[in-house]
């Protein structure tokens, strides 16, 4: 059953909203990094870490900018590595 989420008229399932919920709490060690520098307003505007938009889960989301940034490394070409592998039976 679809939830309503941050982001005006879009809904999103319990278990997207429980994923990124997983996410925010084992995040990367570059997101770590990141999420110093974004969190609290430092840069003057709301970010947000683990949003879902568009059935996706972003890494980090900010609103009033329209604005989502998406970080690239180790554990993405993990994941990419095996899906590529899977795609080819």
């Amino acid at each position: 059953m679809p939830v309503k989420n941050i982001i005006p008229g879009q809904t999103a399932t319990r278990e997207k909203l429980q994923r990124a919920k997983e996410l925010r709490r084992d995040m990367a060690p570059a997101e770590k990094i990141l999420w110093q520098e974004l969190r609290a307003n430092k840069l003057g505007v709301h970010f947000r870490r683990q949003q879902v938009i568009a059935g996706f889960v972003v890494d980090f989301y900010c609103h009033k900018a329209a604005l989502v940034i998406e970080l690239d490394g180790d554990t993405m070409r993990d994941k990419r590595k095996k899906m590529s592998g899977a795609k080819r039976f």
